[in-house]
């Protein structure tokens, strides 16, 4: 792809341009100005941290904390402790999730100043392979041109959409289901993915009755359906309906709400919902930044292709996070973010992470890294596997929670640890552990022989790998041959 050509007027030139400060882009900047990069950032929102900071991961956290403190709070009744029923303010609960983003794009702001970051405010679009426009700028008020020796892109990704949707305020994406502007008698959830089951837990806590639409066959699809299992079980018991393998055929917006007509087996009669959460996926931004302008190449769904030391087709210009493919996570774009700084500042890096871990923060929380079972399965690959369900875990039932399990899946060659999934309270906690011990190579023993204190849900991933080796005296299991 040729680059446009640009020899129009400069208003800043810098050494290292970094477009986006969600998770990878500060990354990136912070630790490119670290190795003596002078850093110019350009952000579209008016704080810095990007999408996850302020409208996705970091807020969505603080609401499911208090759904699960009202639904610990509820749950209580069981063993004899009673509270009164909770009221819900709206406002005030805004107001402690920004606080809560406040302090942390405060906090950026400071590292941004200590480190001589250039922060430009604005949505950058490409001019030409070394600068980039910045338009809608609160710094300039006017369109700002920035040059550039190397770039590094982290632009993310948006909220995917229906296109058949009509235009209304009642149906939301995840960023708008975040401010919680009505609590509804009722509401709907497109997609039964990550995104769509955390904000389903948050608007069900607050008491609205919620439905959930998935066109797969099972709920959080790329996830092992014994993981997922104890989460559906549970929330079958709590939402008024969870709808499989069927999809959404129409929308109709009326006075009372919204009419929803659904096609596929077991589909039910059009539905009325005070609101709708369309939660279908996300898309990359490659092909809203003026790629072509720098010769960058953007694939047919937005993406941009890169090496393993996060260069373009463009040999100084790179690109990290959700840009340039799955998994879409902050803690994948981070590590990219940091390899691209260092390679941009002369080091010899790549990134060459073997396993990187995904949590759904819902209640119970579902954690996996490496390879899942089905994927070995398609792949027709032998392994072992190493599972401890809950129900025997003394920490467990002292939660009162018995619905959760560790399991552990090993290379049938090796022994080595190749995939791990939690379902149960601090799942997203305990799997990091996992990804450790896939990265350095552990086996069974490894695992095994590593006391964990008791009692603690951390030793249920022991108790997997002894029933895999078969060295377990927590339950009875037959003698392996």
């Amino acid at each position: 792809m040729t680059a446009s050509d640009y020899s129009g007027k400069v208003d800043i030139s810098t050494r290292l341009l970094v477009l986006g400060s969600g998770p990878g882009g500060y990354t990136a900047a912070f630790r490119a100005a670290d190795l003596g990069l002078e850093t110019t950032l350009v952000e579209r929102w008016d704080a810095l941290g990007g999408v996850c900071l302020n409208v996705g991961c970091i807020p969505s956290k603080a609401l499911l904390h208090v759904a699960k403190v009202m639904d610990d709070a509820k749950s209580m009744a069981e063993f004899g402790v009673t509270f009164s029923r909770p009221v819900i303010d709206p406002q005030g609960l805004r107001g402690w999730k920004d606080k809560i983003v406040g302090q942390l794009t405060g906090g950026l702001d400071g590292l941004a100043k200590k480190r001589k970051v250039r922060v430009v405010k604005g949505q950058g679009e490409f001019l030409s392979a070394h600068h980039l426009q910045v338009s809608g700028s609160a710094d300039a008020g006017k369109p700002q041109v920035i040059e550039f020796e190397q770039c590094i892109i982290a632009a993310g990704s948006e909220s995917a959409w229906l296109p058949f949707l009509p235009d209304d305020k009642r149906i939301m994406d995840s960023t708008g289901a975040l401010e919680l502007e009505e609590l509804p008698a009722r509401m709907l959830v497109i997609g039964g993915g990550i995104i769509g089951l955390e904000l389903a837990t948050v608007y069900q806590a607050l008491g609205v009755g919620v439905s959930v639409v998935e066109m797969t066959s099972g709920l959080m699809p790329g996830c092992d359906p014994d993981l997922v299992r104890p989460l559906e079980k549970r929330i079958r018991k709590q939402y008024e309906q969870i709808m499989l393998g069927v999809t959404v055929s129409g929308v109709e917006a009326l006075d009372e709400g919204l009419k929803v007509s659904f096609s596929g087996d077991g589909a039910p009669d059009p539905q009325i919902y005070g609101r709708i959460l369309v939660a279908v996926g996300r898309k990359p931004n490659g092909s809203v930044i003026g790629a072509e302008a720098a010769g960058v190449t953007v694939d047919e769904h937005g993406f941009i292709p890169v090496d393993r030391q996060m260069r373009t087709n463009q040999a100084h210009i790179f690109a990290i996070g959700d840009i340039v493919g799955e998994p879409m996570l902050a803690h994948k774009a981070s590590h990219e973010g940091k390899t691209a700084a260092e390679v941009a500042s002369g080091l010899k890096r790549s990134f060459d992470a073997r396993v990187i871990p995904s949590v759904a923060y819902t209640d119970p929380e579902i954690a996996w890294v490496g390879e899942t079972e089905a994927e070995l399965k398609a792949q027709g690959r032998s392994y072992g596997k190493g599972v401890f369900p809950w129900a025997a875990s003394g920490r467990s039932l002292s939660l009162g929670r018995n619905e959760g399990l560790s399991k552990l899946l090993f290379d049938e060659d090796s022994g080595q640890l190749i995939g791990a999934g939690i379902v149960g309270p601090q799942a997203g906690d305990l799997i990091a552990e996992m990804a450790l011990a896939i990265e350095m190579g552990c086996d069974a023993s490894d695992i095994a022989l590593t006391i964990h204190p008791h009692p603690t849900l951390s030793e249920t991933l022991a108790f997997a790998a002894e029933a895999f080796e078969g060295t377990l005296t927590d339950l009875y299991l037959p003698k392996k041959s």
